[in-house]
């Protein structure tokens, strides 16, 4: 059985498209179609059912790829390891939020870069950027949500911790203990900064912590960079929920202060993702292990 063939199976199951397998294999989708019916002929059984969009894998695929799905994704990584041209021959592609990404991850890296590693570096939603593994377009993705495809592996990265900060001059103004004691009531009428109109990381720490969602009145200032919502706090124009890694240093100097600590802090889990079986090339193996190594001291 040839390892071509197997190798467009893997990459269609997982993607769920001819269109896409065949644009990550670097293959027109004729020859892909060619390969599936090929390795279907060989087996005598069949793989896939056509849908209007894509593909449904049969049971037949699904125990062949448990069966296979390693083996071929392990001489996959031989092929493309090239010891001649060192571990970091062709630049990782690596995406995530804008603000961990550059917080936290890019210092992360500064090991690996002075060994070699050339790193290319996209920012935005998690949605955006988990779409862009399965097509070849990123090695590894920081996502805020986990994702649930047969094309992508994830494993926990680390957890953010949410606080709620504002000015000393602001806490000063509510007043000592007013949030412990009265909840989310003591900040009724405080201008609140949010990193987007839906309020995602409000709502989430309101219903953590205070038990229903925030009134219906919509932010003060909005901008679409946790750093941008920490600077206009820090300047007084109002109140916020951050990740604590956030405004660590604010706290250390007092430019902010926790207006509440809560005895179980509402946390999110954050994923690193890579495209299935990529995980086993050499570069990626490598970042991928440091920063599930760094990450551990990034509380």
């Amino acid at each position: 059985m040839e390892l071509d063939l197997m190798r467009t199976f893997l990459e269609v199951y997982r993607a769920g498209t001819l269109t896409a397998a065949a644009r990550s294999l670097g293959l027109s989708q004729s020859t892909v179609t060619a390969h599936l019916r090929a390795l279907e002929r060989e087996l005598d059984q069949q793989l896939f059912e056509r849908l209007p969009r894509g593909v449904a894998p049969t049971a037949v695929a699904d125990e062949l790829a448990a069966r296979v799905g390693t083996h071929i994704d392990a001489l996959v990584a031989v092929g493309r390891s090239r010891p001649d041209r060192g571990l970091f021959a062709r630049p990782v592609h690596l995406a995530g939020p804008v603000e961990l990404t550059t917080v936290k991850v890019l210092p992360s890296l500064a090991p690996l870069v002075e060994q070699g590693l050339r790193l290319r570096v996209s920012t935005g939603l998690a949605d955006d950027l988990l779409a862009g593994l399965p097509t070849g377009r990123f090695d590894l993705v920081l996502s805020t949500v986990r994702p649930r495809t047969r094309a992508t592996t994830a494993v926990p990265l680390t957890d953010e911790e949410f606080v709620l900060v504002a000015s000393p001059e602001w806490a000063r103004r509510i007043g000592a203990g007013r949030v412990a004691a009265e909840g989310a009531a003591a900040l009724r009428d405080v201008p609140l900064i949010a990193y987007a109109e839906e309020l995602p990381i409000v709502r989430r720490y309101w219903r953590s912590v205070f038990g229903h969602r925030p009134a219906a009145a919509s932010a003060a200032v909005v901008v679409p960079d946790l750093r941008g919502v920490l600077a206009a706090v820090v300047a007084g124009a109002g109140i916020t929920v951050l990740p604590r890694y956030l405004c660590a240093g604010e706290f250390a100097s007092g430019a902010l202060v926790p207006l509440l600590e809560p005895e179980i802090p509402p946390i999110n889990t954050l994923y690193l993702a890579t495209r299935a079986g990529s995980e086993l090339t050499p570069a990626i193996a490598a970042v991928r292990a440091h920063l599930l190594m760094q990450s551990r001291l990034w509380q």
